[in-house]
């Protein structure tokens, strides 16, 4: 492929990215900061002005519209993650940012295959981490999720060079995110909506576990963000005589911003 033509691919691929995360992103939080003001307030609903208008949103126990009315927030986090599985393979598979040649550790084939795995492996550790009795402590789970996942960054830097290690952390976080919306929010919330329809009972367990993924959604966004902004600063990041230690106060200081952020 023409090399111009290459550089366009890559930039639509990346502007489709950037713009879907920016959809999904700041629908996750809307709906947290709303959920945070119905609840402090103990008001039936809020208030809000925009665009010459106002607008007053109230949460409902039961469903008043047929399912097919109900919008879904879904194809933002699948738009996100697949264009975000492009630019890995256009930039870092394709692109032979998977091996160092001046310390090459591993074939193209290797680098990639651990790449692959270390995506696959983390979205399932976490999920099953999420099931255990340390998830009812989110300070507990919160410092066990940053031990697994700076001890699986440096283990994974033995095989990638330190900017791929980089975009593989955040390609992980991406993936967990995405993995969240599509099976383990969607599914319960498809579940509710059918027993409404049916004129059955909800299950309350249903909403709760929905909520506590993206809960976790809106803390893990932020380091995503920038750990990926990140690579254009080797010098300050993966590039630094300490990656890992930086990549570490990069994920806990999106945690205490995500943190900041959830209580505007």
């Amino acid at each position: 492929m023409p090399y111009t033509a290459w550089e366009w691919l890559n930039l639509i691929v990346r502007w489709a990215h950037v713009f879907s995360a920016i959809l999904w992103v700041g629908a996750t939080y809307y709906f947290t900061w709303l959920d945070g003001q119905l609840r402090r307030s103990g008001e039936p609903g809020v208030w809000m002005v925009h665009s010459g208008g106002f607008y007053t949103v109230r949460k409902q126990h039961t469903l008043g519209v047929p399912p097919g009315d109900v919008h879904w927030f879904r194809f933002e986090a699948l738009a996100t993650w697949t264009t975000g599985l492009l630019l890995l393979i256009l930039v870092y598979y394709s692109g032979g940012l998977m091996v160092d040649s001046s310390d090459p550790r591993a074939s193209q084939g290797t680098s990639i295959a651990v790449g692959v795995a270390f995506l696959i492996v983390g979205w399932i550790v976490y999920d099953l981490l999420v099931r255990t009795p340390l998830a009812r402590n989110a300070l507990v789970f919160a410092a066990t999720g940053l031990v697994l996942i700076v001890a699986a960054a440096a283990e994974l830097g033995t095989v990638l060079p330190p900017r791929a290690t980089y975009i593989h952390v955040g390609g992980l976080f991406g993936t967990i995110m995405a993995a969240n919306v599509w099976m383990r929010i969607l599914p319960p919330q498809r579940r509710m909506i059918a027993a409404m329809a049916r004129g059955e009972a909800m299950d309350p367990s249903l909403g709760v576990g929905a909520k506590s993924r993206s809960r976790h959604n809106t803390f893990i966004v932020v380091p995503t963000v920038a750990i990926m902004v990140s690579n254009h600063f080797p010098t300050a990041t993966y590039g630094s005589a300490h990656p890992i230690a930086i990549l570490a106060v990069l994920i806990v200081g999106g945690w205490l911003a995500a943190a900041v952020i959830r209580r505007g």
